[in-house]
């Protein structure tokens, strides 16, 4: 049975507004099945990191969208991303690991064999084929690879559709994120590292997203948590040092006036991210012997500039959040309309002191794990607006803060940090995607 907005673009444009979205958008089912369709299909996906597959034979499985892939270093030391779905019977090679898989990846089921440019290399009774033609059928190509693949500093993104952009029309400035995050290593090079964190939340993956440019809702979710422990060092024993976990936890208890001051930037397709003036991650304290480092690597004033940009979250539409001073990246995967699985991973800054590592896992773990004291406010709320939105009386979701009329015409744009217009800036850009191949 088709629904009301299958094949309905004047229906789906419908739900955005200037500053209003309807709750379809978190809530209907057709809708979500279309944005796994259209909106992850025209757009540019984080797969992963090049540092999780450094030899050939490496392998890491995860998805984009709801589509199963896997990421493949291969002989030459090019990176590849398939489908994760042997031709033969849709097996899939893997489940959602990383390992190394030698010189070829093998399906568990019939044990058909691709080499790791994704071209079949063997299948058990092969002369039995034959009768059927089989040189000709799609299952002898082998693996099908994932349209678009492009490979930014270390960032592994695809784009599954020939709809849409091309990598650098899409992300544009926004790269610049990516840029400073890197350029924080003296070698300009990162790492995965620390493991990652999988949280699973009860909401909409949009919820998920919008909070991250969110400034209005830290000193009133976490005053039970952070707001706890910033509280209790108001009175230090005399001389102590502050622990680098009240470092991370009392910022997030400031005020209205510290989160307005601290900017937002919006860019066209949906990208955007506070702290443009200052952020949370400003006043940690200095690690002894870095700066000194990035002083070597890159001359005094471009290492000023560097580890003088502080931006507290950085949008990458639709689902991809990076925290540049801090080294953290999540990910917000979609499962269904009230179901997403968010994943935190730590990146080592490489020749930097392991110090900075230690506060990134830190952070990491304070924030962002299952058994996190902060990450579970956030959950509450996310759950509570999921719940909230089935009920009747209200269809529209409000967006009204600090509202630019300008401001829906694609130009780069700095405003307040307690604005709501990156989240305008999401949904213009998810009824622009949604509907770019209807």
């Amino acid at each position: 049975m088709i629904g009301k907005y299958r094949g309905n673009r004047q229906a789906i444009s419908a739900l955005v507004r200037e500053t209003e979205v309807h709750r379809d958008l978190y809530v209907d089912r057709e809708l979500f099945e279309l944005e796994m369709e259209h909106l992850f299909a025209n757009t540019w996906i984080y797969v992963g990191h090049d540092s999780q597959v450094p030899k050939s034979g490496d392998y890491y499985a995860t998805t984009i969208g709801a589509q199963p892939a896997i990421m493949v270093r291969d002989a030459t030391g090019k990176v590849r991303v398939f489908y994760n779905r042997c031709p033969h019977k849709g097996t899939r090679l893997t489940g959602e690991s990383c390992g190394n898989t030698g010189q070829f990846l093998r399906c568990p089921y019939h044990a058909w064999t691709f080499r790791l440019d994704g071209s079949l290399a063997a299948v058990p009774l092969r002369a039995e084929y034959d009768a059927a033609r089989f040189a000709d059928s799609r299952g002898a190509q082998g693996l099908t690879p994932v349209r678009h693949v492009h490979v930014y500093r270390g960032f592994v993104f695809a784009k599954m559709s020939d709809a849409g952009p091309g990598f650098e029309a899409f992300f544009g400035e926004a790269l610049t994120s990516i840029d400073n995050m890197v350029d924080r290593s003296p070698e300009g090079r990162l790492e995965v590292a620390g493991g990652v964190l999988r949280y699973m939340h009860d909401c909409n993956w949009k919820i998920l997203v919008e909070n991250q440019t969110d400034a209005c809702h830290p000193m009133i979710v976490h005053q039970s948590s952070a707001g706890i422990a910033a509280d209790a060092w108001k009175a230090p024993p005399p001389g102590a040092k502050k622990p680098m976990a009240v470092e991370i936890y009392a910022p997030f208890v400031s005020s209205y006036e510290f989160f307005q001051g601290m900017g937002l930037r919006v860019w066209d397709n949906g990208h955007g991210h506070t702290g443009v003036a200052h952020s949370i991650h400003s006043d940690y304290s200095a690690v002894p012997g870095y700066f000194d480092q990035m002083k070597a690597a890159y001359g005094e004033e471009r290492a000023r500039a560097i580890l003088g940009e502080n931006r507290h979250n950085t949008i990458y539409f639709p689902n991809l959040m990076m925290k540049g001073p801090i080294q953290l990246l999540r990910l917000f995967k979609p499962l269904s309309a009230n179901r997403t699985l968010v994943e935190s991973w730590t990146f080592r800054l490489v020749g930097a002191p392991d110090l900075l590592l230690e506060r990134t896992v830190m952070y990491n773990r304070l924030v962002n794990a299952p058994t996190s004291v902060v990450g579970h406010d956030d959950l509450e709320v996310y759950e509570r607006a999921q719940d909230g939105l089935l009920a009747d009386g209200n269809e529209w979701v409000n967006l009204q803060r600090l509202y630019d009329p300008g401001e829906a015409d694609g130009r780069t744009m700095v405003t307040g940090g307690t604005s709501e217009s990156q989240m305008r800036n999401q949904f213009r850009a998810w009824e622009k995607f949604m509907t770019l191949s209807l």
